[in-house]
């Protein structure tokens, strides 16, 4: 399981024809002129004006910027005025083990912590929750999470707030049982990308139901958000050689993943559950669809938070002009979302940014470049936030009460 994550985590390569960023960010073997070596330090990881018992407010730092016409007060409101997120992301192993759980839930207990994703659908295909019919008779069904109702029971007792995250058309289990669905090649075999992945097609409404069908599950379960992510087309391999059920181009991706998202919406309705998108750190910054589907502003209307995977580690050498992003987390974090900011106005305050907490490509991630992530979505405004550690080990010593009043909020309670 650990492997399937971390191959998801490693995957993405970004293409940004037109912003001012780099072209790429990903793995090092999938980025042209990328070297994971000579990896240094971080550079200063938070602003020198973040000490403990501070307000880390950086005075030499550029203030957050709103449209013309927008203010960073009336958005500031809209992010007050909803639900503060402290999250983590959770397998579906971890968390749908009694034993495991009760561990989790001691380790958040000494937290600021208020929320857990938990990962229902993988992209290796396998769905973790039983009752969906169709993951059963296609053999997508793997009990990592043999009684839902039980588990989010148990972080809600906690005081919890629960999401369930659900890989969308990255599928390995779909295209071989139905390789009608799949995206295919033009002598009609499933398309499979550099690591040999398959991809279910993003038109196809067969595909969108069954998506909603675990959707719908897990709400039944419980859970309070539905989270979708790999809300896409593919990006890694010769996608020249893709083949979809409908003409493909940017505009028609673009149309086609708002469709999607009316069609859940609609689906989930009956259950008043919060509906989520993931989408690709750099898309804050991009100026079009990357190629991938993935506009933000349209992604943004569509559904009630957006969550970029910012991860530092995924962007190229090169990009916002930072030598190794990697080792800059602070910066990153920043420069990102003052550019989301100045792209969505008040759609900005639907943004939880998924965040770094595990070491990748010889730079490693402890305390200060948490804290530094924190700070940086703090200062740009923001009140909600996700960590991702692909093995539930998290620096829980950054999480704790005092350690973030001391560094990031100075008036939490």
């Amino acid at each position: 399981m650990l492997n399937t994550v971390l191959s998801a985590l490693l995957l993405p390569v970004l293409f940004i024809a037109a912003s001012g960023c780099a072209r790429a960010a990903g793995p090092a073997a999938a980025v042209p002129g990328y070297s994971a070596e000579n990896s240094t330090a971080p550079e200063t990881a938070v602003p020198a004006a973040a000490v403990p018992g501070s307000s880390v407010v950086n005075s030499t730092a550029p203030k957050a910027a709103a449209p013309p016409g927008v203010s960073t007060t009336a958005i500031h409101a809209l992010i007050l005025a909803g639900r503060r997120v402290r999250g983590i992301h959770l397998t579906s192993w971890g968390s749908g083990s009694p034993k495991g759980r009760q561990k989790l839930l001691k380790h958040i207990s000494g937290t600021v912590l208020n929320a857990v994703v938990i990962a229902i659908k993988e992209t290796d295909g396998r769905v973790y929750i039983p009752g969906v019919e169709k993951a059963e008779k296609y053999g997508a069904y793997t009990a990592a999470i043999p009684r839902p109702e039980a588990m989010v029971a148990d972080f809600k007792a906690a005081k919890l707030y629960t999401i369930a995250r659900i890989v969308s058309f990255n599928d390995r289990v779909l295209p071989k049982a139905r390789p009608d669905l799949a995206v295919k090649t033009p002598d009609g075999r499933p398309w499979r990308s550099r690591n040999g992945a398959t991809w279910t097609d993003p038109y196809n409404r067969e595909v969108w139901a069954y998506l909603l069908d675990i959707a719908e599950r897990a709400a039944k379960a419980g859970f309070e958000e539905i989270q979708f992510d790999y809300i896409r087309y593919p990006s890694e391999g010769n996608i020249s050689q893709c083949l979809y059920s409908k003409p493909h181009n940017s505009k028609s991706a673009v149309a086609n993943l708002k469709n999607f998202l009316a069609y859940a919406r609609k689906r989930l309705a009956p259950y008043e559950v919060k509906m989520s998108v993931d989408v690709f750190g750099l898309t804050t910054s991009a100026k079009d669809d990357m190629g991938i589907g993935q506009d933000m502003k349209t992604l943004t209307a569509g559904a009630d938070f957006i969550y970029p995977m910012m991860y530092p580690s995924h962007y190229a050498r090169g990009a916002y002009g930072i030598k190794n992003p990697n080792a800059s987390p602070y910066r990153v974090i920043d420069r990102g979302l003052k550019d989301a900011m100045l792209r969505l106005g008040p759609g900005y305050a639907k943004l939880r940014p998924y965040l770094q907490d595990f070491s990748l490509f010889g730079v490693h991630y402890g305390q200060a470049e948490v804290r530094a992530q924190l700070i940086a979505a703090r200062l740009n405004l923001l009140e909600s936030w996700v960590l991702w550690n692909p093995a539930n080990k998290y620096t829980w010593s950054a999480l704790t009460p005092h350690s973030y009043r001391a560094y990031v909020d100075p008036d939490y309670k």
